[in-house]
């Protein structure tokens, strides 16, 4: 599939391809030492941009749910995601081009050993507001209570200050923010595993989800997920098989 056999409005209505891009999840960007994002995300939208013949603007926001409502809105041409079916409402999924893998943390002396000892009465599980995993925990929770912090990098921060008893994230935010501290622990198996995509506003047609799958699976073919994998330095994911 080429440019020319979609309307390039579709993906480019200001003369520009907007690429939101999410700087809290740290696999998928984040910033060098003059503070511009990079990261697999934003090497998928150049590549985009590139492939479609149109400059590239990046859109930057600091959380998930930010996200959503930036392509819902139609402030940027294109995202990347947690696939969700809530979301589904207003943004069209490619198939996912990443694995990551959603955890729970606890403090060292909790008695919470397993991911099922988690859904108890009392216990309050600390998510990023607006995250692929504080949707699916909304949905699957019976007993525990959520508590949302403002982004996902600030789930850490909230479970400390607040006392709650487990926090949920993607593993390696998790393992990243509690480095330099002690008492804390990482159960031992995932509570969810998150299946990143690319995805644009529903508004813009078959044709242009059609094309944006294409170049997803185009994508993880060539071995460009990869590369930028290793580029980046991200371990601890996988790239998805093909859709």
């Amino acid at each position: 599939m080429t440019p020319d056999s979609i309307p390039l409005a579709a993906f480019a209505p200001t003369g520009v391809l907007r690429a939101c891009i999410n700087l809290g999840n740290p696999i998928l960007a984040g910033t060098d030492a003059q503070s511009r994002p990079i990261g697999i995300s934003v090497d998928l939208a150049g590549a985009l941009a590139k492939r479609l013949g149109v400059p590239l603007e990046l859109v930057v926001v600091d959380a998930a749910g930010k996200s959503v409502e930036t392509i819902t809105n139609e402030q940027a041409d294109v995202g990347f995601f947690a696939i969700d079916p809530r979301r589904a409402a207003t943004i069209g999924f490619t198939a996912p081009y990443l694995l990551i893998e959603g955890f729970y943390l606890v403090r060292e002396n909790s008695p919470v050993g397993t991911n099922a000892d988690v859904d108890q009465a009392g216990t309050r599980v600390v998510v990023g507001k607006g995250s692929a995993y504080d949707l699916f925990l909304t949905r699957e929770l019976q007993h525990a209570q959520i508590v949302r912090a403002p982004t996902s990098p600030a789930v850490i921060k909230t479970f400390i200050e607040t006392g709650c008893e487990v926090a949920a994230g993607v593993k390696q935010q998790l393992q990243q923010d509690i480095a330099h501290l002690s008492g804390y622990r990482l159960l031992d198996e995932r509570f969810m595993e998150i299946r990143q995509a690319m995805g644009l506003p529903i508004t813009r047609g078959e044709a242009a989800s059609a094309y944006l799958k294409a170049f997803v699976e185009d994508m993880k073919r060539e071995g460009f997920v990869e590369d930028a994998m290793k580029r980046h330095g991200i371990t601890g994911v996988s790239v998805a098989p093909a859709a």
